[in-house]
């Protein structure tokens, strides 16, 4: 497998899947179709521990990238899906320069950060563990969420933490918690974006970007985003059946 890590920090341009539907075969379904990587979404769908490794070893089937997005900053939920074999986490909600030096230590190993070792499938269930740690701490990818007024405030502190591979723009939230809704909310939405990825990007970080259509991506191509989840696989597969429902109507 290419290193993972190495083409999201190049930047390279890179287009990836959410994966909701809590189940391998969803994911093994997406992996097929040779995306650049999948996020399983641990934040927003009902995806435990154990369902993840299956989850995980599906898209890997495919020699496809997998990175989990964990329910929140607890190192144990971090540590839990690395050991599981995941290419790397994206942390939510990560607003201060403080809780994203917490990310970096709970996805390193010491001396770089507290990481436990464990026999988990990451490390061959026990049997490659000096392999996987001479390895994991250059390897795995750590990327963070700004979707908060604290991550637009601080993002000079945020973007300056060594360790942070990519800072992930939630438009969602972030559109929510700035108040921004809706297309009267749109320019100071589109401000704080623009923010965000000027100064990351000038801190040497890969800057991401949820987008529920491919229609979006050029114009956050432009800005200098470059990693990429488009929409999700329960989305896709609604917006699919939707469609071949109507076209199958227009014949009748």
């Amino acid at each position: 497998m290419t290193d993972f890590r190495s083409r999201c920090i190049a930047p390279e341009p890179l287009a990836g899947l959410f994966c909701a539907i809590p189940h391998p075969t969803a994911v093994e379904i997406c992996a097929a179709t040779a995306p650049d990587f999948l996020c399983l979404d641990g934040e927003h769908a009902p995806i435990g521990r154990e369902r993840a490794e299956e989850m995980i070893r599906a898209a890997q089937l495919h020699g496809v990238p997998v990175i989990m997005r964990v329910p929140g900053h607890l190192p144990d939920s971090i540590a839990g899906v690395l050991d599981s074999g995941a290419d790397g986490v994206l942390v939510p909600r990560v607003s201060t320069a403080d809780e994203a030096r917490a990310a970096v230590a709970a996805t390193r190993y010491p001396p770089v950060g507290v990481r436990g070792v464990g026999p988990g499938r990451a490390a061959g269930f026990g049997y490659r563990i000096p392999d996987y740690l001479a390895t994991a701490n250059s390897r795995i990818l750590l990327a963070i969420q700004a979707e908060t007024p604290g991550a637009l405030e601080n993002i000079e502190d945020i973007a300056a933490v060594e360790g942070v591979d990519v800072i992930f723009i939630g438009p969602g939230d972030l559109g929510v918690t700035l108040g921004a809704l809706g297309p009267e909310g749109r320019p100071r939405l589109m401000a704080a974006i623009k923010r965000i990825t000027k100064v990351s990007r000038a801190a040497g970080k890969a800057v991401g970007m949820f987008c529920a259509s491919p229609d979006e991506v050029p114009g956050w191509c432009e800005l200098g985003i470059t990693f990429f989840l488009i929409g999700n696989d329960a989305r896709h597969l609604a917006d699919a059946a939707g469609a071949a429902v109507a076209r199958a109507r227009e014949g009748f």
